[in-house]
C-alpha cells in the first residue's frame, strides 16, 4: 500500500466523519460532494485522466438516487440499499471500463453529455423540504467503517480503474447519515457535475506538463469558485420558492 493509498483511507474517513456530525442535509451534501476523494484516489491509481473518468460523474448520481429509490420507493432497509447500489456501481463501473474506446474524441464526448445532464438536473429537479439529522454512532466506529470500505475499494481499483476515482467511498456512509433526507443530499450533485467539468479539463490538458498533482491542483482551482456560485444560485432560487 502506497503513501496516497494511505493518505486516501485517512482523508476520506476524516471527510465522512464530519459529514455525520452536520445537521443540515443541505450541507451533508455539500460536503459529501467536495471532491477529495477523487483527487487523492487519481494519486493513489496513477493513472491519467481519461474517458473512464468522465464517465463516473454519471456514476455518482446514479449511485445517489439508486439508494434512495430502493430505500424510499422500494422500501428496503438502508443499508441493504447502499450494498446493492455500491454493488451495481462496482458490476456497471467494471463492465463498462474495458468497454471504453480509446482516443480524445470519446473523452470529450462523454464529458459534453455529462455537462448536458448535469445542467438539466440542475435547473428542473425541485427542491424538497426534509429534517436534519445527526449521527448517534461513535467516532471511532464510523472512522473504522469507512476505511474499511475504502480499503475493499482499493483492492479493486485495478478492476474499477478511472472509475474508481468516483466511487461514493464518502456516499456509502454519507448516505446512511442522511437517509431521512435523501433527495435533499442528493440535490448538489448536478452542480457538482458541472463544476467538474473544468477540473477534469483543466487534469486532461495539464497533466503532461504538470503531471497529476500539479493539474489537479489547477483543476481545484477551477472547481471551487464554480462550485460556490452554483450553490449560492441554487440557495437564492429555493428561498424564492419557500418564500
Amino acid at each position: 500500500m502506497g503513501v496516497w493509498d494511505i493518505t486516501l483511507i485517512f482523508a476520506v474517513a476524516v471527510q465522512a466523519t464530519v459529514i455525520a456530525y452536520v445537521h443540515d442535509p443541505r450541507w451533508k451534501g455539500v460536503l459529501y460532494v467536495l471532491p477529495v476523494p477523487f483527487s487523492l484516489a487519481v494519486l493513489a491509481l496513477g493513472k491519467p485522466i481519461g474517458t473512464d473518468h468522465a464517465l463516473g460523474l454519471p456514476m455518482v448520481l446514479l449511485f445517489a438516487h439508486a439508494v434512495r429509490w430502493l430505500h424510499v420507493n422500494g422500501r428496503l432497509p438502508i443499508v441493504p440499499a447502499i450494498v446493492l447500489a455500491a454493488l451495481g456501481y462496482c458490476l456497471i463501473a467494471g463492465t463498462v471500463v474495458r468497454l471504453v474506446p480509446p482516443g480524445e474524441a470519446p473523452f470529450w464526448i462523454a464529458l459534453a453529455a455529462a455537462g448536458i445532464l448535469g445542467a438539466l438536473l440542475h435547473r428542473y429537479l425541485p427542491h424538497r423540504e426534509e429534517r436534519g439529522h445527526r449521527s448517534p454512532l461513535p467516532l471511532p466506529l464510523k472512522f473504522v467503517l469507512v476505511a474499511g470500505v475504502i480499503c475493499a475499494v482499493l483492492a479493486m481499483k485495478h478492476w474499477l480503474q478511472g472509475f474508481m476515482a468516483f466511487f461514493p467511498m464518502v456516499g456509502v456512509v454519507a448516505a446512511y447519515e442522511a437517509r431521512h433526507s435523501l433527495w435533499t443530499w442528493a440535490r448538489p450533485i448536478p452542480a457538482w457535475m458541472i463544476t467538474m467539468i473544468p477540473m477534469l479539463v483543466a487534469c486532461r490538458l495539464a497533466q503532461p506538463h504538470l503531471g497529476l498533482g500539479g493539474a489537479l491542483a489547477l483543476g481545484w482551482a477551477l472547481f471551487l469558485p464554480g462550485f460556490a456560485l452554483l450553490c449560492r444560485y441554487r440557495g437564492r432560487a429555493e428561498a424564492e420558492a419557500e418564500g
